[in-house]
Order: structure tokens, then sequence, then C-alpha cells
């Protein structure tokens, strides 16, 4: 079975033209979902951080 470029460039083509993109406003929407929660997920750590951080200060008795 030989490779044939030609072909596969053929069913590359086929395929791409299945896909079906998201729309301005659907990307639009999606980014700033992912800022919200990105920005939801550093707040969460960053407490998270500092609970721990006063936890081993404390059990270990450092000032």
């Amino acid at each position: 079975m030989a490779f044939s470029p030609f072909k596969f460039l053929q069913e590359v083509r086929s395929e791409t033209a299945k896909v079906t993109w998201p729309s301005r406003r659907e990307t639009t929407i999606t980014t700033i979902m992912v800022f919200v929660m990105v920005a939801l997920a550093s707040i969460f750590f960053f407490f998270a951080d500092q609970l721990i951080r006063l936890l081993i200060t404390f059990i270990l008795g450092i000032r």
C-alpha cells in the first residue's frame, strides 16, 4: 500500500470541511468564562496558601 500525498491532502480537506467552527460570540463568551474561572481559582489558591502558611508557622512556632 503506497502513500499518496495527493490523496492525503484530499482527505484532510474533506475532514476540515466537516469541522464546525464557533461563532465570534461563542468565542468571546468562552474566553470571558476562562478569565473568570482563572480569577476565581487564583483567589481561592491565594487564600488556601495563606491559611496553610498560617497553620505551619503556628505549628512550628515560627514568628
